[in-house]
């Protein structure tokens, strides 16, 4: 339990100094190099406080599963609430530059924040364990804060999880309109929390290309490589797959139903 506490410590802490940047950001940097900032300030959040969770969930199996289940809910929680604008991965900016809804140079610059973030996550976050302030931290600090195998399955399991995952995740955003707007945000989480632990145990269901980079790249047993194809191909196709199912291809087949109606009924007057 006092790991429990410690580690809730830690990611309330890394929230409220996040805050702080994003508020700075609003205050004083106006326009692009204030949501530049708040990428950068939001993307390290994800990755410090998943970085926290994740190690106590390995190291602290006898957490209860309902425990777990809403740690993991109320972190998501507060990263939709307090990520406002910042998407923390780099595929709703690659959308909207395929929608022709941004510029490939300010997709770019929002990219390089995430991925600087990312990066620095993992320092940040052993800095914190150094301090051995839990014995969470200090046993992980006597192993070389190293990581293992995420992988419960072959890559090609890995992949498919992350692709589904991913799929379904987008089809909730898609959906998320036609429900009241305060509801949305708790459907959401419960969507990542429930798909999370669908796919945890085959490829630890990341569905964030740039949180994985953060969480997964730097553990042993595959290549940067396989964890490319994992965790950037996969989610990226099923973001993909579920826009081009949603947004084209149903549309295109209820039109062709809609207009063989109406020729069916010219044709019975």
């Amino acid at each position: 339990m006092s790991a429990l506490l410690v580690s809730l410590a830690v990611v309330g802490a890394v929230v409220l100094l996040c805050e702080l940047g994003r508020w700075a950001a609003g205050r004083y940097l106006p326009g692009a190099r204030g949501t530049y900032l708040r990428e950068l300030v939001s993307t390290l959040q994800l990755c410090w406080c998943a970085s926290e969770l994740k190690l106590l969930g390995d190291a602290s199996g006898a957490l209860p599963l309902h425990v777990r289940l809403t740690l993991l809910y109320v972190v998501t929680l507060v990263h939709l609430v307090t990520f406002r604008e910042a998407s923390c991965s780099f595929i709703p900016p690659l959308e909207r530059v395929c929608r022709g809804e941004s510029s490939v140079r300010a997709a770019a610059a929002l990219v390089s924040c995430q991925l600087l973030a990312a990066l620095a996550a993992q320092p940040a976050a052993v800095l914190v364990w150094s301090r051995g302030w839990s014995e969470v931290h200090a046993t992980h600090r006597r192993f070389g804060y190293k990581c293992f195998d995420p992988l419960g399955g072959t890559v090609l399991e890995a992949a498919a999880a992350e692709l589904i995952c991913s799929f379904i995740i987008q089809a909730v955003v898609l959906h998320l309109h036609k429900l009241e707007p305060k509801l949305r945000v708790h459907a959401l989480s419960a969507a990542i929390t429930a798909l999370v632990y669908a796919g945890g145990a085959i490829s630890g269901a990341v569905l964030n290309p740039v949180l994985a980079l953060s969480l997964q790249f730097p553990c042993s047993g595959h290549s940067y490589l396989q964890y490319m194809f994992v965790y950037w191909l996969g989610p990226t196709l099923g973001v993909a797959s579920c826009n081009l199912l949603f947004e084209i291809i149903l549309p295109f087949l209820c039109g062709r139903s809609s207009i063989a109606v109406e020729t069916h009924k010219q044709k019975t007057q």
